[in-house]
């Protein structure tokens, strides 16, 4: 199992990638963070999940 900003997924054995696409958000508007990391987007097709890791998904909203 894998926590996903906070909630529990079982999404181990599947790359960042995959999940974010599962999760219907594009790539160019978030930032990943794995165990406490800031993963850079070049790695979230090759990074693959494991059991325990631990994912944060940071939205970038405009506003003024």
């Amino acid at each position: 199992m894998v926590r996903i900003n906070g909630e529990i997924y079982d999404q181990d054995g599947k790359s960042v990638k995959e999940v974010l696409d599962d999760m219907n958000i594009g790539v160019q508007y978030v930032a990943v963070e794995l165990n406490e990391e800031i993963l850079p987007k070049v790695k979230y097709s090759d990074t693959i999940l494991k059991d325990g890791d631990h994912v944060e998904i940071v939205r970038f909203v405009g506003g003024g």
